[in-house]
């Protein structure tokens, strides 16, 4: 990729994607690190905004410079070799757990939504997701340049409506949490989601010629998902009883857009594919690094665990593992902030 900015938009919808996942998309996530925390949530979600912006692109700019091709590499130059194989092993067990979250919130969507079985949607997500990722980056990057500005429209379609109806009342919203645990969830949630994209970031930053696409491309998907969030937070709080539905952005859609609710169910299972796709990307090319086997039997064994494991279901895994994964990978932000 050369210096343009048409290279800066594919990283930016690249690093989006990444980010964007199950619970991300159904809401689920977004009600666990803002929402329930009321007026707060907002505040932190521009926290998390220049985060983002700020601890993305530097992951990137590190990966680029020390010509790291896999998060192995990455993780042993943040920790040292030693700490660094503890990390690796713990966060191939982590993708693992997280890309198979991903694989049954498909599931879910198919089931709940749709009405189909939902051994379909994970067969289906499975099938699709394993051709893309054996096109390799260019796979990656196409499909994510197709989802990511279909959600972005939707998003602000959805937020502007929740703001004609209900105003500003989202920055009046009472915390259903103790306040203090709404300041560190910025912090928790982009620990836990930079860490979780350093399989897909780390490649594709040492893959591009010029650090300026990089920049541009960091700063342009940080920017965008400050937005998102702050989009799919206004919508969710409109809602009574958020923290009761599995799948809130789907409520509100029924609620306030009954008429675009089918359009809406294709871009949440987008939103999930593309998840799915960048974690099986990384393990795939952590697991080939470490490991002389042919990329196709990596990518049949991590699929049929993956697939295994989502057969437990979704909804609890993200109330409890998100936030346990976020706070462990707050070493990670700290050593990240504090490398040159």
């Amino acid at each position: 990729m050369s210096r343009s900015w048409l290279g800066a938009f594919q990283i930016g919808a690249v690093y989006v994607g990444t980010i964007v996942g199950a619970g991300f998309a159904t809401g689920k996530e977004i009600v666990q690190f803002f929402t329930q925390y009321g007026w707060i949530g907002f505040f932190s979600i521009l926290i998390s905004g220049f985060l983002f912006i700020w601890l993305g692109t530097k992951m990137m700019l590190v990966s680029k410079r020390i010509k790291a091709t896999s998060y192995k590499e990455f993780n042993e130059y943040l920790f040292g070799v030693s700490a660094g194989t503890v990390v690796n092993l713990f966060m191939l067990i982590i993708l693992t757990c997280v890309g198979a979250v991903m694989l049954s919130g498909a599931g879910a969507v198919f089931e709940e939504q749709l009405g189909w079985h939902y051994q379909l949607g994970l067969l289906l997500t499975v099938g699709l997701a394993v051709c893309v990722v054996l096109v390799g980056v260019k796979g990656l990057v196409g499909v994510n340049i197709v989802v990511v500005p279909v959600m972005i429209g939707f998003s602000f379609f959805i937020a502007g409506n929740a703001l004609m109806e209900h105003g500003l009342d989202f920055l009046t919203l009472a915390s259903q949490q103790p306040s203090w645990k709404g300041w560190i969830s910025p912090i928790t949630y982009v620990a836990f989601n930079l860490a979780m994209a350093q399989p897909v970031l780390v490649p594709l930053a040492t893959e591009v010629d010029d650090e300026w696409v990089i920049k541009h491309g960091g700063f342009i998907g940080g920017l965008v998902l400050c937005f998102i969030l702050i989009t799919c937070h206004i919508s969710i709080a409109s809602l009574p009883n958020f923290q009761t539905f599995e799948i809130p952005m789907a409520e509100v859609v029924k609620l306030g857009m009954i008429s675009f609710f089918g359009m809406y169910v294709f871009v949440i299972y987008g939103e999930i594919f593309t998840s799915v796709v960048s974690d099986i990307f990384g393990l795939q090319r952590q697991l080939e690094s470490m490991w002389n086997i042919p990329r196709y039997i990596v990518t049949i064994v991590l699929v049929s665990i993956i697939y295994t494991i989502s057969q437990i279901g979704y909804g609890s895994l993200i109330e409890h593992l998100y936030p346990l994964f976020g706070y462990i990978s707050i070493a990670f932000l700290i050593l990240l902030i504090v490398r040159k």
